[in-house]
């Protein structure tokens, strides 16, 4: 017969924290939330962590390029959404990994003998004001001069002019040698009140650009996730069809990490992608699987290579799985019970495996509950989707705005690839819907005060990091009328205006 779990599945918000020891240490400013993205052997460290416990979802309406950016200056990170062709998907990793960098690659460049509507032309396709005027008009050829919008006006030129008329040449640009610190570069910006230094080698061939408000960003957001080059960490979705010529291209843009996007990753298909992986790339690459809901689900692909393990069938506001299947189980109990696999395999193998809680968080402190129930990070869809940087449109309706926001498994996005069972190249049912969401602003203004709520929760429990809170928190089980009674209630509840609801 059939295997049935002894106790009901249970889901966040039927749980609560209960309060432990604080002392005068515990305040929000000393919680530290840095987390391992990847896995690591015991004693070591993870080559890749965060700095947040969140990354963004792996959907067409929340993980673009916009997304990724804003999320890494937080210090988080975004799986750009695989349903879409590897060429689009690679440019938009590329994009990412290129647009902040102590030391940038120039990719807006000209030859001094090109005119100015092509420098025009160029400006509007790469939005770069700032163009290095090379011999060749390449990234790495002998630099003559630079220019910028501040060199010339639309309105007092014909386009037919050249543009080493209007550049500043080579004899009076202030440059550094490749080989000097980040620390210098900045230091020469500020004594020479540069906004753009360009970096060259011994044959005078630009290497790099070093800029002022890179400086100035990384002042801003100190936790910015960036990688040993400076540059924004940002992941993508892979499926487990075209893996073999979607990996490649991906690398080669510089994705820092995969994740192979599935509704279900208890399958010989995501073992095979892994094993490919691995056996093409070695160790170096990192992969995240799953999603995975008990201990079977995450030892298997735990054996199969899998660096990150996401939990969650059936939980996210916009998926119908658990309607349409009848697949999938209680997020908290599903967390719980994979932190406890997880935990196991650690004893037993030293390798410590994170694992990501991906679903069913609707307030802000689910995200605390699911950290203290286990999960290293936690996956979003529906909360980042709310944010000006979600890659879709905001919408007016009945005077307020809102967000569109989609299912991987719904017939807007068609992700077939995302519920493959071997079958048909196509979606047979829908397993997602489309919808609205409240827009919220922006995403640095939100993260900062869902943050501090973490922390604020954390110092409650006697915890400063998120390995002290799963070691220390004490959570119980809530009734029904305990889940009303933490709410407003019993009173007439006035809105910002003062009007009564």
């Amino acid at each position: 017969m059939a295997f049935y779990f002894d106790q009901p599945s249970h889901t966040f918000s039927e749980y609560l924290l209960v309060p432990g020891y604080s002392s005068s240490e515990h305040t929000p400013n000393n919680v530290r939330l840095h987390t391992p993205l990847v896995k690591f052997n015991r004693g070591q460290e993870a080559s890749i962590s965060l700095r947040i416990p969140m990354v963004s979802a792996i959907m067409q309406s929340v993980s673009g390029e916009d997304m990724a950016i804003a999320l890494a200056k937080q210090g988080g990170i975004s799986f750009i959404y695989g349903s879409q062709s590897i060429e689009s998907q690679a440019n938009m990793v590329a994009r990412v990994k290129n647009y902040k960098a102590g030391f940038v690659v120039s990719d807006s460049n000209i030859k001094p003998d090109a005119t100015m509507n092509e420098l025009i032309k160029l400006v509007e396709t790469t939005g770069h004001s700032t163009v290095a005027v090379t011999d060749d008009g390449t990234s790495n050829g002998k630099l003559v001069g630079m220019i910028t919008s501040r060199d010339y006006r639309l309105s007092r030129i014909s386009g037919n002019e050249l543009v080493k008329e209007f550049m500043t040449g080579f004899d009076k640009l202030v440059y550094g040698y490749d080989g000097i610190t980040l620390k210098e570069c900045n230091d020469m910006i500020w004594d020479n009140k540069l906004n753009t230094l360009p970096i060259i080698d011994a044959d005078n061939r630009l290497k790099f650009l070093v800029f002022r408000k890179d400086y100035e960003s990384h002042k801003e957001y100190p936790d910015e996730l960036l990688d040993n080059h400076k540059r924004f960490i940002v992941g993508a979705g892979i499926n487990t069809r075209d893996y073999k010529e979607r990996v490649p291209a991906l690398l080669q843009a510089g994705c820092d990490v995969l994740c192979i996007d599935s509704s279900e990753g208890f399958s010989q298909w995501q073992k095979d992608t892994i094993t490919w992986i691995k056996e093409t790339y070695g160790s170096d690459v990192k992969v995240g699987a799953g999603n995975v809901v008990d201990k079977d689900g995450f030892d298997f692909l735990a054996e199969a290579g899998a660096d990150f393990i996401k939990v969650g069938i059936g939980g996210g506001s916009i998926c119908i799985t658990r309607e349409t299947k009848g697949i999938g189980r209680g997020q908290a109990t599903a967390v719980i019970d994979v932190a406890k696999a997880r935990d196991e395999y650690f004893e037993k193998t030293g390798i410590y495996i994170p694992i990501c809680a991906d679903g069913g968080i609707v307030y802000d402190y689910h995200i605390t509950l699911a950290l203290a129930m286990g999960s290293d990070f936690v996956m979003l869809g529906r909360y980042f989707s709310r944010f000006e940087e979600a890659p879709t449109n905001k919408v007016l309706l009945n005077g307020s705005y809102y967000k569109e926001y989609w299912g991987e498994g719904s017939a807007r996005a068609r992700n077939w690839q995302r519920y493959d069972l071997g079958g048909a190249n196509k979606l047979q049912f829908e397993e997602g819907v489309d919808s609205y969401v409240p827009y919220a602003g922006t995403l640095k203004d939100n993260v900062g005060i869902t943050l501090y709520k973490i922390k604020s929760t954390m110092c409650n429990c006697g915890a400063l990091t998120i390995k002290e809170l799963q070691q220390k928190a004490k959570l119980t089980l809530v009734s029904s009328t305990s889940i009303i009674e933490g709410g407003a209630h019993d009173v007439i509840v006035k809105d910002q205006n003062n009007s009564i609801k």
